[in-house]
Order: structure tokens, then C-alpha cells, then sequence
């Protein structure tokens, strides 16, 4: 299949993150995660990347429970589903985008189901995962309770 052969030889190191952020790139992730060839392929693109260094920050919807189960830390980040399309439309109105934020709430219910549902690694948090409800926190707040936490296990591990 092309598209696995396309999602194995993707150089992940060289992915620009603002555009892997765009509200259409997390569309498409999530319908061509369904493809078990691409999942594959993306699944051990993933965990040779994380295995390279002296550390990696991954980010995905089933990084904690399929591509590194045995990371030193695990965040299940989170927020309701109007929270994160209010601040999606947000982010793309200040970009000098168009979008109307019911189509985006839509839109994420429908991603949200679709990654669920799918056989092949579906989204839920890892049983060890720290779970982190945005809903409520402002983005200097919510990285403030990532790092403290971050910290708080990493100190465990060194004692």
C-alpha cells in the first residue's frame, strides 16, 4: 500500500509542529489512523524517533498506551470538546483564518468518535497515565501542572 510506504519513510524530526497543529491535519491524522498498514508504519516511525536520544516529548492520541507503553511519563491531556473548539477557533480567527465555530465543535465530536471507536489502537487513557482537564486552566497553568508532575516522577525514578 502507497500509503504505508509514504508514512514509513517520513522523517518525523523534520515535521514542522505548527503545521501538524492545524485543525486540518488533526482531521486527516485521524481518518488515515483507521488504515492498519499506516498505523503501522506511523506506530514504529513513532517509537524509533522516542527511542534515539537522551529523551523525546511525543504527542498523540495513543502515544501512552501503543507507541511507548513504557514511557518514564504518561499525560492524558484533556478538555470538553467546546472548550477545545472554542480555542481552535480562536487560534485560527488569529491567524487571520476563517471558520465558524460550530463546524469545528462538530467536527471534533466526529474526530473524538472516529478515534474511540477505531480497532486499531483506540484513543483512551493509559491506566498509569496522569490525567490533566484543561477545561478550567489557562495555558501557563496547565504547563505548570505538567512540569510539576513531570518533575515529581522523574524525582521518584532517581531516588
Amino acid at each position: 500500500e502507497l500509503a504505508a510506504e509514504v508514512a514509513a519513510s517520513i522523517d518525523l524530526g523534520a515535521l514542522d509542529r505548527a503545521v501538524l497543529s492545524t485543525h486540518e491535519i488533526g482531521e486527516a491524522a485521524s481518518k488515515v489512523a483507521v488504515m492498519g498498514a499506516v498505523r503501522r508504519a506511523l506506530v514504529e516511525a513513532q517509537r524509533k524517533f522516542a527511542a534515539s536520544g537522551a529523551g523525546a516529548v511525543l504527542d498523540g492520541r495513543d502515544i501512552g498506551t501503543v507507541v511507548c507503553p513504557d514511557a518514564d511519563v504518561k499525560l492524558y491531556v484533556t478538555a470538553t470538546p467546546e472548550v477545545r473548539a472554542r480555542r481552535r477557533h480562536e487560534e485560527i480567527l488569529s491567524g487571520g483564518g476563517v471558520a465558524e465555530y460550530e463546524d469545528i465543535l462538530a467536527d471534533i465530536k466526529k474526530r473524538d468518535a472516529r478515534d474511540m471507536n477505531r480497532a486499531d489502537s483506540p484513543l483512551k487513557p493509559a491506566e498509569d497515565a496522569y490525567l490533566i482537564d484543561t477545561s478550567e486552566m489557562d495555558i501557563e497553568s496547565a504547563f505548570r501542572a505538567t512540569l510539576d508532575h513531570v518533575e515529581d516522577v522523574l524525582s521518584a525514578k532517581q531516588a
